[in-house]
């Protein structure tokens, strides 16, 4: 069995700029840099896509992507990871759907079905990410990394969870000139 047959999933997305003012396509590319100081390894990326902020707003567009990694970390032990790395990227959390400089989701971790609380050494995970399914700039680029992917509750694929989309923003392949 390889990764792709039963990935682990992460989500990235930028819409403001980075540190040292870097372009949110520029930021998520030094994050995945960093993501092996981390204990992950990218193990396939998909393009970038450049999506509309979901709810609707005046905030500038994102920029998305999926990655498949590996990692000897368990879930949250994985979660944490990808929230230091947000914040060694000035990521600040507050406001729910506000812009940000990195946003980092863990999508799926292999076929598990998980809802743990925060504890006191480890953040709170739930698996799959209880929003993916309704989310088009998850979906376009989760179908490039894994196009054969079913959500582990549900057992749709990826192409029946995109169908089934009335109205999840607009989403476009990020020319790979631009920045």
């Amino acid at each position: 069995m390889t990764a792709a047959d039963d990935p682990i999933l992460i989500g990235l997305g930028a819409n403001l700029p980075g540190p040292d003012h870097r372009s949110p396509r520029e930021t998520l590319e030094v994050a995945l840099a960093a993501f092996p100081d981390h204990g992950l390894q990218v193990v396939k990326l998909s393009p970038w896509y450049e999506s509309s902020p979901v709810p609707p707003s005046d905030q500038p567009w994102f920029v998305n992507g999926v990655a498949i990694i590996e990692t000897e970390l368990g879930p949250q032990e994985t979660m944490a990871a990808l929230l230091a790395v947000e914040q060694a990227f000035g990521r600040q959390r507050g406001e729910r759907w506000a812009a940000r400089t990195l946003d980092l989701d863990l999508l799926a971790y292999r076929d598990l079905i998980v809802n743990r609380p925060a504890t006191a050494t480890h953040p709170a995970v739930t698996l799959p990410h209880p929003r993916l399914q309704d989310r088009r700039f998850v979906l376009a680029p989760l179908k490039d990394v894994a196009p054969d992917w079913r959500h582990p509750e549900t057992g749709k694929g990826v192409d029946s969870l995109l169908e089934r989309l009335d109205d999840a923003g607009e989403v476009r392949l990020l020319d790979p000139a631009k920045s």
